[in-house]
């Protein structure tokens, strides 16, 4: 359900697109994100750094938009977002003793280090190429079409690559019990 929750913003402004036009749609994915950290703030006294971080962004760059009435800004948003979430998943490599998925997930799974160091690359490349696939559909299509794939395409790749994940994952523990035995 977090997951979906995660994606609200974004559906909030694939829907006001439909009935306005990307600079309505802008504002309404700014003012979500803003409700967003809000309620997390209120209701759990926690804000995600993911959702501190993109509304960081949807502000500079949804603002540029807006103030300056020009959508490039807004397509550049989700690249940004997935280059810094690849820098940060590649960069854990080199900082500390776990990498960034290990760090997020060893609490509820149990892997050998060189899977958890697959698996970070992974998201680390995964989000490299969401960012490029980004600006591929935004500047070789039509805004409508990058607005679709914004919501649909991105979340269609996200979900697959998390099943992906998810049965490389199982694998992996599948052996590691088996090993115990």
């Amino acid at each position: 359900m977090k997951f979906l929750a995660d994606f609200l913003p974004i559906v909030l402004f694939f829907f006001a697109y439909q009935l306005y036009d990307i600079y309505v749609a802008t504002a309404v994915a700014i003012v979500a994100s803003v409700l967003q950290v809000g309620y997390s703030w209120l209701f759990r006294k926690k804000i995600e750094k993911m959702h501190l971080v993109t509304l960081g962004l949807l502000v500079v760059f949804g603002g540029l938009t807006l103030a300056l009435r020009d959508p490039l800004f807004i397509k550049w948003k989700p690249t940004v977002v997935n280059w810094l979430f690849a820098t940060v998943f590649l960069g854990s490599q080199f900082v500390g003793k776990k990498s960034m998925v290990e760090r997020m997930m060893s609490h509820a799974i149990e892997l050998p280090a060189n899977i958890w160091t697959r698996l970070n690359i992974s998201w680390g490349i995964f989000f490299l190429g969401s960012g490029i696939l980004n600006l591929y559909v935004a500047f070789n299509f039509s805004e409508e079409t990058w607005v679709n794939f914004k919501l649909f395409g991105m979340l269609g790749l996200t979900v697959v690559f998390v099943v992906l994940q998810s049965f490389y994952m199982a694998r992996h523990i599948q052996d590691q019990k088996q090993e115990e035995t």
